[in-house]
Parts: C-alpha cells; sequence; structure tokens
C-alpha cells in the first residue's frame, strides 16, 4: 500500500499580509477624514474590551482603517473565545480583522551557542463588538436629545426626486453608505446619523453618480465586468463618483467645505493612478455625463457652455470597467 504524501501547508507571511492590507486601504483611496458618519462614545482608540486595554503599533491603523471601511462606529474588539466566554456570539457570515503581536522565544544564538530571546510576529483574528450578537456596546451612540432635528435641503431633493429611472434608494438603518450594482441599489444610513445635512446629501450624490455607470444607464460595466480594488479601473469609477459628487453639490448650492472635502478625497485618487492626466480627463468626461444624467437633459443643456466641453478624442474612448461583485462606497 502506497504511503500517503503530506504536503506541508505554506507558512502564512503576516508581514506581507500587512503590507498588502495597508497598500490596499491606500490604492482605494481611503480617507478616514472624509467619513461624515457619527461615531460612537468612545474615543476613536481600538480596544480589546476583554482586557480594556489599547491596541498598539500597526493594529492602531488595521483596526481603524477596518473601522471605516465597514462603519463600526464602537471602538471595542474581541477574540472568537472572547465573545462566547463573556455570552456573545460572532454572527454568522462576519469576517474577522487580521491583529498582531510579538511573542518572545527561547533559543540559542547561532555564533555563541548562548541562551537568547528571538521576537517572533504572530497573529490572531479579532471582531468588532458590533459583528457580536449578545454583547453589550459600551460606547453605542447615544441619542441627543437637543439635536436639531434633519431638514432635507429643497433643491437636492429637487435633483434626487428628478432623477429619472434612479436606483432604489434604502434607509436602512445600516452603517455604511454604498451603491449595489447587482441589485442597483442605493444604501445609506438614516439622516440623523450625519454630522451635516450638506455631508448626507454629498455623500448620497456619490452614490447616485456611481449608479449612473449600470448598464441600463450609462454602461460602465459595474454589473457585468470584473475589476478588483485599487486597480485603474476601480479608482476611475471612484474618480468619476467623487467628481459627479462634485458637479451635483455645486447644483444644489451646497456649501463651499463639502466641495473642499471632496477636493481632498480627489487627491488621494489621482495619486493612485500616477499621474495620469489622460485617464483623468477621461474621468471627468464621465463624471459630467453622469452628473447630467441625474439633474436631466434640459439642465445640462442649459449649465454646460461650448467652450466647456469635454475632449471628443478623450470621450469617445471605450468605458473602463469597474467592480461588478463588489459594493461601491
Amino acid at each position: 500500500m502506497a504511503s500517503r504524501k503530506h504536503t506541508k501547508k505554506p507558512k502564512r507571511d503576516i508581514y506581507q499580509e500587512v503590507t498588502d492590507r495597508i497598500i490596499g486601504y491606500l490604492e482605494q483611496g481611503t480617507a478616514p477624514w472624509r467619513n461624515p458618519i457619527k461615531r460612537g462614545t468612545g474615543d476613536g482608540w481600538p480596544k480589546n474590551l476583554d482586557s480594556g486595554k489599547r491596541y498598539r503599533g500597526i493594529n492602531v491603523v488595521l483596526l481603524g482603517m477596518r473601522s471605516w471601511e465597514s462603519g463600526y462606529s464602537s471602538d471595542y474588539w474581541m477574540t472568537f473565545k472572547q465573545a462566547q466566554s463573556a455570552g456573545g456570539q460572532v454572527r454568522k457570515g462576519e469576517k474577522g480583522s487580521l491583529v498582531t503581536f510579538w511573542k518572545l522565544y527561547a533559543t540559542k544564538d547561532k555564533t555563541t551557542g548562548e541562551p537568547v530571546e528571538v521576537p517572533v510576529l504572530k497573529h490572531y483574528t479579532a471582531f468588532n463588538v458590533e459583528q457580536i450578537d449578545g454583547i453589550q456596546v459600551p460606547d453605542a451612540p447615544k441619542d441627543d436629545p437637543d439635536a436639531i432635528p434633519f431638514e432635507p435641503l429643497a433643491e437636492a431633493e429637487r435633483i434626487v426626486a428628478g432623477y429619472k429611472s434612479k436606483p432604489t434608494i434604502r434607509h436602512d438603518g445600516g452603517r455604511r453608505a454604498f451603491y449595489r450594482p447587482s441589485t442597483d441599489s442605493v444604501h445609506m444610513p438614516d439622516p440623523d446619523r450625519f454630522d451635516c445635512r450638506e455631508s448626507f446629501y454629498g455623500t448620497l450624490f456619490h452614490e447616485l453618480s456611481h449608479s449612473t455607470g449600470h448598464s441600463d444607464r450609462l454602461n460602465r460595466g459595474l454589473d457585468t465586468d470584473l475589476a478588483p480594488f485599487g486597480s485603474p479601473d476601480y479608482s476611475r469609477e471612484e474618480l468619476i463618483a467623487e467628481m459627479g459628487a462634485a458637479f451635483l453639490c455645486a447644483a444644489a448650492g451646497i456649501s463651499p467645505p463639502t466641495i473642499e472635502q471632496s477636493a481632498s478625497y480627489l487627491q488621494s485618487w489621482i495619486d493612485v493612478l500616477k499621474g495620469d492626466k489622460r485617464l483623468v480627463v477621461g474621468a471627468a468626461g464621465a463624471a459630467q455625463k453622469a452628473a447630467d444624467l441625474i439633474l436631466g437633459e434640459d439642465f445640462a443643456k442649459v449649465s454646460k457652455p461650448a467652450d466647456m466641453s469635454p475632449d471628443r478624442s478623450v470621450e469617445e474612448q471605450p468605458e473602463k470597467k469597474a467592480a461588478a461583485q463588489l459594493d461601491l462606497f
């Protein structure tokens, strides 16, 4: 009987995983300062709920960015076992986050033979408490009795209402704002969760701009072709959405700080595009088309001077495709 060959499982390269994770966030244009959705009552520093200790080093970056990406308002994290011990249960399908730490191992110096301790990078998986059922969230957002109720901006509401054949807009109590191409739906947190109404509409305009790329509208391939986070195609789609949002904010008369915020966000994407000015100009032309579709043909005709028309040689190039299997933020 032939003996079984045991294939050794490749060793996990934590250094490379951490590096790839950071690069991935940078390539996504992650800008935590842009998040307009209100957080919880914590101080923003990730902590372990079981021990109460703050995470340190690269874990602050990894967990902070994961909170921003996933819309977690709590600063507290736990391992699967810690959650179980506290009477909680990580919800099925929830994805954990990488946490690293150093552990000292006793060995001998290869040259002298003397005993030494060598630090080795280890890892485990943590879950935000908002991913766990049965655990009380210590820093959950609190209702402010003195808060001014959300009051819609009439011109911004008119723009949203005038978007013909628009996607479904859902205020489903979630923590994230995103467009989902597979269901042609925009998902928004409740308006009261934003720091101001201008931020709410700026975010909504961003997601509506994404929706113009659906195959039933301007067909940028969002629901048909695939592109991973960080790719030029994905980056270009984010540029289109943010430029489109800036155009729509201007049309709605939204305050300059919102536009300045968009500009800082755009800069991170321009850096990703490696100074490819042709791609940026092409994205701007596509963003103008997106804004025109949302605003309506009549608005587009009276608002676009002849000398501001995009360069036809750039505009008529085939649209690059963006992510179909992913939500667009």
